[in-house]
């Protein structure tokens, strides 16, 4: 058994783990990250494991939140080796007929694009865009601030007031489902706007479903859908890279099994090495809330109030995923105006809701809702040259009532399970890019076992660290009451997507969980924070 300690430890090396780590290194502290994965990352990895010469990215793959986030920005990241890639369009969704929806980013290519194949749509695409301009920023900054948002809430409702006012609010509450109906005649436009709100578990009738369309939609047309170069991996290494080089430190295979809490205070942390890390400031979980309330705590430890709440905390849904190296770009019936980097697949906004919807209920979907990614036409060091590194995945129930498709597939999701639901998924993609099979050189099946094997805070292939419903965001996560990072313990606070804001590479619970740390020590020692390095 060893000892050590430091001014903070953080508890996973996710994007969020590294955000708070390199915000407490930039204040001089002495800082420890623990990751339980051989490498850094969390679900910002890659690597050629589908096909030599082909990256892949293990779980996310774009990064529309990132290129937003003030937080990540104001790392400057491209000084320790990040470069953004674009794709020739952000989005494109494939119709049965060879139509195309697409999402440029000049927003005036995509008017004209959605007009093309119904008058007006062009027009009204252009309204959401200068709604967009008075809020965008405003609701950026107030969603990736700590709970509650005051002065960038304050902004916001300056903005909403010029922006129409009630009207506008009640834009942003309408179901994307109808939202999309209501202000657009084809159905191009539509599923654009829907389609970019089942990036999120929102059903597409419920309120919070539109407000999540519009945001990456627009996002898509500020910042775009960009990709680091050479995968996603790039990223968390420039994240690791800045932090070492203000004197952290960085342990992988190091599992964490308990936090040490004396009278009310974190103070040590144990890994399965049975190390025992002394803490005199703090400790980041950027771990899920299930796996810190419920195992690196004892019962004991955690507060009563925290208890009941998390006895109704709700996971979103599984994930399956996967990975295609293909030997020639994808066979579509007609190729895009502009080739794009993300494309989903569904045949109607109706058929997405049904997915959607039919996962919430439980059951696994005939016709899933995919959404997928040309990574070599984003990022050309993806593959060889005249090859395709692509991806899709789509969400499943954790837990599963029925099949309404023809397999009888449970839920058990064993290697049986996950090939068959695969085809299933091909088979989408196949109608839309007729021989795709043939071009497929080797594939990949993540399931919901594999995610969490891969990476222990994916519960179930949950990839957003709960689920994004109203009724667990903002005050509510990850329990009634919270809303922040501070856990009720001392010296802890939880920096993971299980906290506000919630599951998305943007680096905000990271860096609302570091900057709390930071606040409150700053209190504990009546003054500015000292900077002291100790370790």
């Amino acid at each position: 058994m060893s000892e050590a300690s430091y001014d903070a430890v953080v508890v996973g090396a996710g994007p969020n783990g590294l955000v708070a780590a390199n915000l407490l290194a930039d204040k001089g502290w002495s800082v420890l990250v623990l990751e339980a994965q051989p490498t850094t990352g969390g679900a910002v990895r890659s690597s050629e494991d589908v096909q030599p010469g082909f990256i892949h990215d293990t779980f996310s793959a774009f990064y529309p939140l990132a290129a937003a986030s003030p937080t990540i920005r104001g790392l400057r990241l491209d000084e320790y080796g990040l470069r953004w890639r674009y794709a020739p369009a952000v989005l494109g969704h494939p119709m049965q007929d060879g139509n195309w929806a697409l999402l440029h980013r000049d927003r005036h290519v995509t008017a004209e694009l959605l007009d093309a194949q119904h008058a007006g749509d062009g027009d009204a695409w252009l309204e959401l865009c200068g709604l967009w301009d008075h809020i965008g920023e405003p609701l950026v900054h107030a969603l990736l601030t700590p709970f509650p948002p005051l002065r960038p809430g304050a902004h916001l409702l300056n903005a909403l007031r010029r922006a129409g006012g009630l009207a506008a609010v009640r834009t942003l509450l309408t179901p994307a489902g109808d939202l999309a109906r209501n202000h657009f005649g084809g159905e191009g436009a539509r599923l654009l706007l829907a389609g970019n709100a089942g990036h999120a578990d929102i059903p597409l009738d419920a309120p919070g479903s539109g407000v999540m369309g519009l945001l990456l939609a627009m996002l898509g047309q500020t910042v775009g859908f960009p990709v680091p170069e050479g995968g996603a991996g790039m990223l968390a290494a420039a994240l690791e890279r800045r932090f070492r080089e203000r004197g952290g430190v960085v342990r992988c295979g190091a599992e964490v099994t308990r936090l040490g809490v004396e009278d009310g205070r974190v103070t040590e942390v144990r890994s399965r090495e049975n190390d025992r890390i002394k803490v005199r400031r703090a400790v980041i979980a950027d771990v899920a809330a299930p796996h810190l309330y419920g195992r690196l705590l004892d019962p004991a430890d955690v507060p009563r109030r925290v208890a009941a709440g998390m006895k109704n905390f709700q996971l979103d849904p599984g994930t399956v995923k996967v990975d295609w190296a293909l030997n020639e770009p994808i066979p579509w019936l007609t190729e895009p105006a502009y080739a794009p980097g993300t494309f989903h697949v569904a045949d109607s906004v109706e058929q997405m809701t049904q997915s959607l919807s039919q996962v919430s209920a439980g059951v696994i979907p005939e016709a899933p809702f995919l959404l997928a990614g040309q990574m070599t036409t984003t990022d050309p060091t993806r593959s060889p040259a005249g090859t395709e590194s692509v991806w899709a995945y789509t969400h499943v129930p954790q837990t599963v009532r029925r099949d309404a498709g023809p397999d009888g597939l449970c839920g058990r999701w064993d290697e049986e399970e996950c090939q068959r639901f695969a085809d299933r998924m091909q088979a989408r993609i196949e109608r839309l890019a007729p021989g795709f099979g043939s071009a497929v050189a080797a594939r990949r099946v993540l399931g919901p076992h594999e995610f969490e094997a891969l990476d222990a805070n994916l519960i179930g292939g949950a990839i957003g660290g709960g689920t994004s419903q109203l009724h667990q965001q903002l005050v509510f996560r990850p329990v009634p009451g919270m809303g922040r990072a501070e856990t009720g313990i001392t010296g802890l606070f939880l920096g993971s997507a299980s906290a506000h804001p919630g599951g998305g590479v943007h680096g905000a619970a990271g860096s609302n969980a570091g900057r709390a740390a930071i606040l409150h020590d700053r209190f504990r020692w009546g003054g500015p924070s000292s900077g002291r390095r100790t370790a």
